[in-house]
């Protein structure tokens, strides 16, 4: 770890009179850091201080409830401080125990970052360790979501360590991905005698016990489950199960040709195509889902398809607007369970407008263009389709390559999704590179590991800045040190992004000095760290009044926010980022 990022601020009192009074018009200067806090002056002085990893004992919790934290070690001496954004809500000591509680504030859809500090034997207090907390009660509201794909012959204990790994990333929804049996017909068996283990499409053994020992695993932290399957595959044998010929999709408009997806061994059969807008096949598979939904406790449906297909026919020879279907699908299963949270994959957006219309109850993109320019596009146009949902973006990083995952071109597309209001999936029994959840053909490093968690601290802790209702704003942002270009992606510089949120502008400093392209997949491998840059002068150009000017970076002290030093000249105001690697955020109020 860094030094502390508490001491940012302590930039020389002459570099700060000589900023003060530059310029010839008056300048006012910003807050200077203040000193040790009541808090801060308690803490006892430690010979040895050392960090201390901090876990949650949920995903994500109801306004009001308790929390409960617990360290891998314990130390006598330490504090906490709770933050809601640039504001401190609570402190208190801590005792000597590794495990403590806090009852959290009555609001809704808060989040907070969890700060624990020490002072060193020179007196110094640092951040020794730091995680988040959601306080939402609804996780589709900011979603962040996980993937499942084996199930069967998993034991529980690794059940258990595979969902309190994904709690340590604050992941509160998790996609099962081809858990079923037939595409058609999800359930094997009957709700009255469900079979206790059925092929998957691939032949892979599933396991009743194993699912639902998932379901209640994920329960236990306040993750929700998501069964996958598509809205209109069918297998080979549809027919004997009751699905009618008349629904079917055709290539042609004489009905010669059907639709159909090509799978060879050891899928156990092609995945033939219906009209999922079609009444008939809307009432027969809502009768699946019913029966989906008295076996297993599953949250809602995770809804596929297999994207644009070009121009389809059903049976009578007439052309199929599919997208109007999938709205129908969706208008159908919401209908039939209203409870139950739905999402639905635009592959490559297509058909995203009617899906962002329908009862969806957050914005799922599966990203098929590997730039960057991708990502910005499909968030811009999810806000104007539908402002109030979410978006999660299914990304493969590093596509069907082998090893290990390019760390930093994992941490670069993080940084931008997140910044840009998106949550990524890509977290589950492994990382994923590929659209086939099962495979896991490339490992994540203990390096990547350990960033990734702060980087779903900060995507959690932040999520009222970054997933709120952020509008992008133009503002004038630039630096005499660095290249500094506004968002574009443009390599080669530090790419700013704003925004405002309520009466805050939020601006995010993306560093793409280093860039090798703007590939946001990076099949190459070859994405370079960035540049670090440290007691960087940004300066932008604002009318409004200045309160309070803070920052916060996944890169160091776990993301915690710390007051910046600036000075405004006019309309002019330059402040000192302490540090800059991938990410660093600039909150002004």
């Amino acid at each position: 770890m860094r030094p502390s990022a508490r001491i940012w601020g302590l930039i020389p009192a002459l570099a700060c009179l000589l900023l003060c009074q530059c310029g010839k018009t008056p300048v006012t200067p910003g807050p200077e850091p203040s000193g040790e806090t009541g808090l801060e002056a308690q803490l006892v002085p430690q010979q040895i201080l050392r960090n201390v990893t901090v876990t949650t004992d949920k995903a994500v919790y109801a306004p009001g409830s308790v929390v409960q934290f617990t360290g891998d070690r314990s130390q006598s001496g330490l504090g906490v401080r709770y933050w809601h954004l640039g504001d401190v809500v609570e402190e208190q000591l801590l005792d000597d125990s590794a495990a403590w509680t806090w009852t959290l504030p009555a609001t809704d859809f808060q989040g907070y970052y969890v700060e624990i500090i020490g002072k060193n034997a020179q007196g110094v207090v640092r951040t020794v360790g730091s995680v988040a907390v959601d306080a939402s009660s609804d996780w589709t509201r900011f979603p962040r979501y996980g993937f499942l794909s084996k199930f069967g012959g998993v034991a529980p204990s690794k059940i258990a360590s595979v969902i309190a790994n994904l709690n340590r990333y604050h992941i509160n929804g998790i996609q099962y991905y081809d858990w079923m049996y037939d595409h058609h017909h999800p359930l094997a068996g009957t709700p009255e005698k469900p079979d206790s283990d059925w092929p998957s499409i691939i032949g892979d053994i599933c396991e009743k016990d194993v699912v639902q020992g998932y379901i209640d695993e994920a329960h236990r932290y306040n993750m929700a489950s998501m069964f996958y399957d598509l809205c209109y595959g069918v297998l080979a044998w549809a027919e004997e199960d009751g699905v009618s010929p008349s629904w079917n999709l055709y290539t042609d408009a004489g009905a010669r040709n059907r639709d159909y997806h090509p799978l060879s061994a050891p899928f156990r059969s092609n995945i033939y195509l219906v009209n999922p807008g079609n009444a008939g096949w809307l009432d027969y598979f809502s009768a699946q889902v019913d029966d989906v939904y008295q076996v297993f406790a599953f949250d809602g449906f995770h809804i596929d398809q297999l994207g644009s297909r070009g121009t389809r026919y059903d049976a009578a020879g007439q052309q199929v607007d599919i997208p109007s279907g999938y709205g129908k699908f969706l208008e159908k299963m919401k209908q039939a369970q209203p409870s139950k949270k739905l999402a639905f994959n635009a592959v490559s957006r297509y058909g995203q407008a009617k899906i962002a219309a329908a009862p969806s109850d957050f914005l799922y993109n599966e990203v098929w263009t590997v730039g960057f320019s991708e990502i910005d596009k499909i968030m811009r146009e999810n806000v104007l389709l539908a402002p109030e949902k979410n978006t999660v973006l299914a990304a493969y990083m590093n596509y069907k390559q082998s090893g290990y995952f390019n760390t930093p071109a994992v941490l670069l597309a993080d940084a931008v999704i997140f910044a840009l209001g998106g949550s990524h999936l890509e977290l589950g029994e492994h990382m994923l590179s590929n659209e086939y959840f099962p495979s896991a053909g490339l490992k994540m490093t203990a390096e990547l590991s350990e960033k990734l968690v702060a980087y779903y601290d900060f995507l959690t802790g932040y999520e009222n800045l970054l997933r709120d209702g952020a509008q992008r704003y133009n503002l004038n942002v630039s630096s005499d040190q660095v290249s500094m270009d506004a968002w574009g992606p443009v390599k080669g510089s530090v790419n700013t992004a704003a925004f405002q949120v309520g009466d805050k502008l939020v601006v995010h400093l993306l560093n793409f000095e280093k860039a090798k392209h703007l590939d946001w997949r990076d099949d190459s491998m070859n994405q370079a760290v960035p540049s670090v840059h440290e007691n960087l002068t940004v300066s932008i150009r604002s009318s409004r009044d200045v309160r309070k000017i803070w920052v916060a970076s996944p890169d160091v002290d776990g993301g915690v926010p710390r007051e910046a030093v600036w000075s405004a000249n006019g309309i002019k105001i330059d402040i000192t980022v302490p540090y800059l690697n991938y990410w660093t955020m600039i909150v002004i109020e």
